[in-house]
């Protein structure tokens, strides 16, 4: 996996996890089950979806035992259908049963980002808008949740504070002078040359001051009702083409609702839901005693 420089690894990740279920040992294997067991397994769905965190896992049972062969069979994005086996993993009983609920757990959360995500990109079909996520995700989890949102079909909106400006309502009430906001996009812009730059609009005036300002890359439309954001595509549209921003609407955007939405032109639909809301997929474990176990 690519991280920034800013976000925890795979591994760090993997490794706060083992420890919180692990800890000092798991004392059920070591007192139930015998050390030279080995067996076979693997991992299945229980209900359709898509498969997301494949490679998590893996990583998870190598963490535990190098020794755990592993292949993967549904990877990251692969459609599901109930009953299909994502994971096959063979190796020491203990060390399978050690990883097992750890590598579930990221499975079955990252799955489930990735299941929800398919279904608003479905719904939005045919039409221009992109489905994207937000900075509503799981602490420490951010990373493996945008990549789970992309299994999906969805894109990535920032990974979080350092790789785009975001000037939010909350923001603007500390400042919202329009000489004062030309001077932060132009010092920001100076600073930080081709980052992006979006500014969130509550209401149509917002928006057409926000359309005077230059250095503009994005404009959030929160909230506003589908008039209002058929009124800003046309006004966008107005404009010449150097001048055209992206338009991203967002705000309890719902399955029943986004296909509406994204039919007004928007570019762009951000879903807190995504990673805030999803639920986890059933997925399950499935052990068998290999032939010739000790």
């Amino acid at each position: 996996m690519t991280t920034d420089r800013c976000s925890m690894t795979t591994e760090q990740v993997i490794a706060a996890a083992l420890a919180e279920d692990v800890g000092a040992g798991d004392v059920t294997t070591q007192f139930f089950v015998p050390e030279g067991e080995h067996a076979r397994g693997r991992i299945f769905t229980k209900e359709p979806g898509v498969a997301a965190g494949t490679s998590v896992a893996s990583d998870v049972f190598r963490a535990v035992d190098p020794s755990i062969e592993i292949k993967i069979l549904k990877p990251d994005g692969a459609m599901l259908v109930k009953g299909d086996t994502l994971l096959e993993i063979a190796g020491p009983t203990r060390s399978l049963l050690t990883a097992e609920r750890t590598a579930l757990n990221f499975m079955q959360r990252l799955s489930g980002v990735a299941t929800l995500t398919r279904r608003y990109v479905e719904a939005v079909a045919g039409t221009r808008a992109a489905i994207l996520d937000t900075r509503k995700t799981t602490p420490l989890l951010r990373e493996l949740e945008k990549q789970a949102v992309a299994a999906g079909g969805g894109m990535n909106h920032r990974r979080g504070l350092y790789d785009a400006v975001m000037v939010k309502d909350n923001h603007l009430l500390a400042e919202s002078r329009p000489e004062a906001l030309q001077q932060g996009i132009n010092a920001a812009r100076a600073a930080h040359p081709g980052i992006r730059i979006e500014l969130e609009a509550d209401t149509l005036d917002q928006f057409r001051e926000f359309l005077k300002l230059t250095g503009v890359d994005w404009i959030l439309l929160d909230n506003m009702p589908r008039a209002h954001l058929r009124e800003a595509v046309a006004l966008v549209r107005t404009l010449p083409p150097e001048r055209r921003v992206k338009l991203e609407a967002s705000g309890g955007v719902t399955i029943e609702t986004v296909r509406p939405i994204a039919e007004t032109g928007v570019d762009y639909v951000s879903i807190g839901a995504l990673t805030h809301s999803a639920r986890a997929l059933d997925l399950s474990l499935e052990l068998t005693r290999s032939p010739g176990a000790d």
